[in-house]
């Protein structure tokens, strides 16, 4: 099966190319490959190197509080930070606790062999998944000491297949796996798989330490001026329809809504304001304003969401009814009661936790939503026991970062 699979890799990336002339994400992905080993030549033969592997933007934040532990930790050794998608690597391009952030170079034979043998990584931490073949055998051929972080497991994932020993066999490239869950520790076990922790997500130890930082923000404190107010965050088209119905027929003057969308391109942004019937404004409008005036804000900016959150009464959170839900974890821990679509959260262990403790709740139509965010808006009570529930979620699922580093002070 791995010889079929190399040559199947060789005509995607071939195919990858000509779509990149198309396709601008594409071309992304495609073009910023080409500077990755550029990039890691600061890295000489001499350096101690810790490299930590994410999908994209989500697993940057599951990393990431090991990646602050690494560097408090080992200040000497160097960090090399490889992204897959373009939408975590341009956004994360220029974090500075890394000595090097590239994209990770197209799983073919050659290209691994040359990145494992110009980066040498002491230890290598691939975080939640990308179960590479030809990469986790590179790191296993050189004896690289491999971690798994935040991993979590399926059933309907190959491994567990009959058919699936070929790619199950790769899984030995990993030192330890540390899973979220019980039910990925007794797949893993179920395969012989004994060298396992149920540490839970990392995500929960960054979005706690988002209560220690400074989260103020004037514009947002002077726009919401004391009134009730929903934020909507990382919204695709399916949620904006929905949101946008409940301001048009059912928002009361005294109710405001910011709205972060997903896709923050010019176009999208103005096809959002165009269907508002309210008094809107953009972040990128709201100098020399009066914001009080305004019922509903449009961030068309990126990386104010978390700090946005904490002053919401309510949030909804994008994705559940179109790719798959994106964070709910950010206004979990500002207590913040959780609303999102209810089609594509089932793979999202926190999300099946709070549906099931009461912290939120999910929306499947614009009645679903009207009703919902009207009974909230109305009930104190409500808000206060799901953001209490949220608060508490969070602060006992803390502390998975704090293991892992155990570990890796006693393997390194």
């Amino acid at each position: 099966m791995i010889f079929f699979y190399n040559i199947i890799i060789h005509i995607v990336y071939f195919f990858l190319q000509i779509i990149a002339l198309f396709n601008p994400k594409i071309k992304l992905f495609v073009h910023g490959r080409k500077k990755t080993f550029d990039k890691l030549k600061i890295i000489t033969k001499e350096d101690r190197v810790f490299w930590v592997h994410a999908a994209s933007l989500g697993e940057f934040e599951q990393g990431r509080p090991i990646i602050e532990k690494l560097k408090s930790n080992y200040p000497n050794h160097k960090i090399v930070l490889t992204f897959f998608s373009p939408s975590g690597y341009e956004i994360r391009k220029n974090y500075d606790l890394a000595d090097v952030v590239c994209y990770l170079p197209f799983d073919s034979k050659r290209r691994v062999q040359k990145f494992i043998q110009q980066t040498h990584p002491e230890l290598a931490i691939i975080v939640k998944y990308e179960f590479w073949p030809n990469l986790l055998n590179q790191l296993q051929k050189n004896n690289t000491k491999t971690i798994l972080v935040s991993g979590i497991f399926r059933e309907e994932q190959l491994f567990f297949k009959s058919y699936g020993k070929w790619m199950r066999k790769f899984l030995n490239t990993f030192d330890h796996f540390f899973v979220q869950n019980e039910n990925s520790k007794k797949l893993l076990n179920h395969i012989n798989k004994t060298n396992v922790t149920v540490s839970g997500d990392t995500r929960f130890d960054r979005v706690f330490e988002i209560l220690q930082q400074d989260n103020t923000l004037d514009f947002i404190n002077d726009f919401k001026n004391n009134n009730y107010t929903i934020v909507a965050g990382s919204t695709w088209k399916e949620d904006e329809e929905l949101i946008v119905n409940y301001i048009n027929t059912h928002a009361s003057d005294n109710e405001k809504f910011i709205i972060a969308p997903h896709k923050i391109d010019k176009e999208n942004i103005e096809e959002l304001r165009k269907t508002i019937l309210k008094k809107t404004i953009l972040y990128s409008e709201r100098n020399n304003v009066n914001l009080t005036e305004y019922q509903v804000f449009i961030i068309d900016t990126i990386g104010l969401l978390t700090k946005i959150y904490s002053y919401a009464n309510t949030a909804y959170i994008g994705g559940g009814l179109a790719t798959g839900l994106h964070n709910i974890l950010e206004p979990a821990t500002f207590g913040v009661p959780i609303v999102f679509g209810a089609n594509k959260y089932q793979k999202f262990q926190e999300a099946n936790d709070l549906i099931d403790l009461g912290g939120a709740k999910t929306v499947l139509s614009k009645e679903d939503f009207t009703t919902i965010f009207t009974a909230l808006k109305n009930n104190l009570d409500t808000r206060i026991k799901m953001g209490k529930i949220l608060k508490e979620y969070v602060q006992n699922n803390i502390g998975a970062s704090d293991l892992i580093l155990e570990y890796i002070k006693r393997s390194v």
